[in-house]
């Protein structure tokens, strides 16, 4: 029997009504994977592709032949904007089967969760941090809504693998599991996944079962793709050009560039006008910046406001208001948007998209690609890569067009390869053993150290840490009064934990955008979101600032001011680079081919670069003399085996090496001046590679490296062990020096 015979009657007329004339490859092989198999399944598959469809056809399939006796399947979304889109389409599907849907979030009437309660059944769609909040809140009645849970559907399960949001999910389906008595399948979904295999491990932690992964052989399908390059400092681009049109990858012709440019922002403007479009940005702050740039751009022309600004810091009625404003076909306007438009919201035909500066990720790049070309119109992305004009006396590295190059090699490592990064799963997450500690004592009550220590340290995801560092967790958490002990000898929440546990802040482990103030001496010079560490540089207020002091609770920040460039800070998930994009930015430089999605600009941008770096041997050393004794290496590593490089230099090799003035611009550079030659420097870095050392010795002195939400309530020890065992790419440094030490 073929599977749209498998489906049920209400499944196979709602395919009628939509007019479909076949099923879906990923359809087809998502229900043979579920009909016929009791394993979890992976289902990756282009955006728009009708993953979500592919999973529920089956899965209500099975319901209306036996219907659960609670929840039958928990949605989980990474956005309460995707659950209210999926709260629709499937509302749409089960209307005729009698299958309640139900979702459950912040924004949910009362009511709606209160039904829920009373008569718990079908289908909950739900975000991580409300089903956190239900394990806690609605702990003892948790038997009752879940005792027959059978499928748990993930969405966009690569994005729930970039850092503790991710383990907080797989902690919360194992805390629920063992609290209802039941082992449902997981069904993951993602468009762009970089290790299929990895990810299907990840997904059947602790289930005892394993994970199918159809093969999906997608269709050849076409991009509209172009590449401009604009100095900051012009008002129009180099050249004028009379068919200076972005030649795509596998379609015809984009349109040409306007007359004039202003860093990008008027090609965008003119580029967009009748049209729904989204334009990209890496940052909250620079989406505002944007926005406000294009919204004066309509003041100036006298037209109407067609901009509209969506990231995680606005409030939910203007990113609603975005969301529907997009939606409507009769409105063309542009949203300005960070990664909160990434994901698979509906927000209906969109035309093009926009990506200023190069993403940090193939992922994201996929995504935000894969958000254009709905209803038979192919993706379309064109990229305004931005620069400052190089200062004729500029140091060779300062003249290379980093974020232009990074851009080139995000696009070929796919088209060459379908490359897209791996997860990284191989973190100690001790701000998440935190949280799951505190909430499991909020939910359970008092338990004893052993039966905390059983319920907590046992979930799959905190496989790597030891009982040794639990125990050091629990009694720094016991001095601090996040927990007490009772005179029966338990452990229940603190009077600290409890300030902590009443925040509705508590449910989430990602960091909010918090703003942090920043001082010098006695003048405030401003805000930031996420400071990094004591040691690392900010701008702000026109000037570069080196840290000196971050009060995390006072939310304040002191520095000093400092001259040079500031660099790309790594402490932000989206600005880990993979060192596969480094090393094709490496061939970029070094390789004649030509990018068919270049502009001329950037074509030309691109010419100079490579001459420049063919003077300078860049790509075929990594080790350049800049004049006298000052030097630059070119290590092209990604961020984290970058960062652990700059510590090994500094730390370990520093003084052998008569290092002083290291500066770099993570992750494409590190400038020092010292007393040896070249080939002394590449024998001192392997000779020290090859002597054991503990990855703490590259925590700076009085460094305490708070990157994740709850670092801040660890020992110091713990911290600085996640940051060194987890973080710094230390192995991948320590290749990257025996390849150079084999070459001299």
């Amino acid at each position: 029997m073929d599977i749209f015979n498998r489906y049920a009657p209400f499944i196979q007329d709602f395919i009628y009504r939509n007019n479909w004339e076949s099923l879906r490859a990923i359809q087809a092989a998502a229900g043979d994977a579920i009909f016929n198999t009791d394993e979890n399944v992976l289902l990756s598959a282009s955006t728009a592709s009708g993953k979500t469809e592919a999973a529920f056809f089956p899965i209500l399939t099975l319901f209306s032949e036996d219907m659960p006796r609670s929840v039958g399947a928990i949605y989980i979304g990474p956005l309460k904007a995707l659950i209210n889109d999926q709260f629709t389409r499937l509302n749409e599907l089960c209307d005729e089967a009698d299958i309640p849907v139900w979702h459950w979030h912040g924004d949910v009437a009362q009511s709606h969760k209160n039904k829920l309660m009373k008569h718990p059944s079908g289908i909950l769609q739900i975000t991580p941090e409300s089903l956190e909040a239900m394990l806690i809140r609605k702990h003892s009645a948790i038997s009752k809504l879940f005792g027959d849970l059978r499928f748990i559907v993930i969405d966009e399960v690569h994005s729930l693998m970039r850092g503790d949001r991710g383990g907080q999910t797989l902690c919360l389906i194992e805390r629920l599991s063992a609290l209802a008595g039941v082992n449902p399948r997981r069904i993951g979904l993602s468009a762009t996944i970089g290790d299929l295999e990895a990810t299907g491990e990840f997904l059947a932690a602790g289930t005892g079962r394993g994970t199918v992964i159809p093969r999906i052989e997608s269709k050849g399908s076409k991009w509209r793709l172009s590449m401009e390059h604009f100095y900051i400092s012009q008002n129009e681009p180099e050249d004028k050009a009379d068919d200076a049109d972005a030649l795509p990858v596998l379609d015809s012709k984009t349109d040409t560039a306007p007359e004039h440019a202003d860093a990008g922002m008027g090609y965008i403007f003119e580029h967009t006008r009748g049209k729904k479009c989204l334009v990209f940005v890496n940052s909250r702050e620079e989406c505002e910046a944007v926005t406000t740039t294009l919204r004066s751009y309509c003041e100036a022309k006298h037209e109407p406001d067609r901009f509209l600004i969506h990231h995680g810091n606005l409030s939910a009625a203007y990113r609603e208001t975005a969301e529907a404003a997009m939606k409507d076909e009769d409105v063309f306007m542009t949203t300005c948007t960070t990664a909160t438009l990434e994901l698979g919201i509906d927000i209906g035909r969109l035309e093009r998209a926009f990506q200023i500066d190069a993403p940090f990720t193939v992922s994201s790049f996929l995504q935000r690609m894969g958000r254009t070309g709905r209803r038979d119109l192919p993706p379309e992305m064109w990229f305004v890569i931005r620069e400052d004009m190089p200062e004729p006396r500029s140091m060779l590295p300062e003249t290379v067009p980093w974020k232009l190059i990074q851009g080139i090699a995000l696009i070929q490592v796919y088209l060459e390869e379908r490359w897209v990064e791996p997860p990284k799963l191989d973190r100690l997450p001790f701000s998440l053993l935190y949280h799951q500690t505190m909430s499991t004592l909020a939910s359970c009550g008092e338990l004893t150290p052993a039966q905390l220590a059983s319920k907590v340290l046992t979930l799959k995801y905190f496989h790597r840490i030891s009982q040794d560092d639990y125990r050091i967790l629990l009694r720094h958490l016991l001095e601090t009064e996040h927990i007490q002990r009772t005179e029966e000898g338990g452990l229940i929440v603190g009077l600290a934990g409890e300030r902590i546990i009443n925040s509705f802040r508590f449910y989430a482990v990602f960091q909010e955008n918090e703003e942090y103030t920043v001082r010098w001496d006695s003048q405030e010079l401003g805000t930031i979101v996420m400071p990094p560490p004591v040691g690392e540089k900010i701008a702000i207020a026109g000037h570069v600032w080196i840290v000196e002091e971050v009060d995390h609770k006072r939310r304040l920040v002191y520095c000093s001011q400092i001259k040079g460039k500031v660099p790309a800070y790594f402490g932000d998930c989206p600005g880990d680079i993979n060192t596969k994009i480094l090393l094709r930015m490496k061939q970029v430089l070094s390789e004649e081919k030509r990018y068919p999605y270049l502009m001329k600009n950037a074509v030309a941008r691109l010419a100079r670069a490579r001459s420049s770096a063919q003077n300078s041997g860049i790509t075929s050393q990594p080790l350049i003399c800049l004049g006298g004794n000052m030097w630059c290496l070119f290590p092209w590593l990604g961020t984290y085996a970058f960062f652990a490089m700059e510590r090994f230099l500094k730390l370990r090799c520093g003084d052998r090496l008569g290092l002083r003035g290291m500066d770099s611009s993570r992750p494409y550079y590190i400038q020092f001046t010292m007393k040896v030659s070249p080939e002394e420097f590449f024998n001192i870095l392997a000779e020290e590679a090859e002597i054991p050392f503990d990855p703490l010795e590259l925590v700076y002195p009085g460094e305490v490296p708070v990157f994740e939400k709850y670092d801040e309530y660890l020992p110091e020890e713990l911290v600085k062990k996640g940051f060194a065992y987890g973080i710094l790419g230390i192995d991948e440094m320590k290749g990257r020096i025996r390849q150079w030490k084999k070459l001299l």
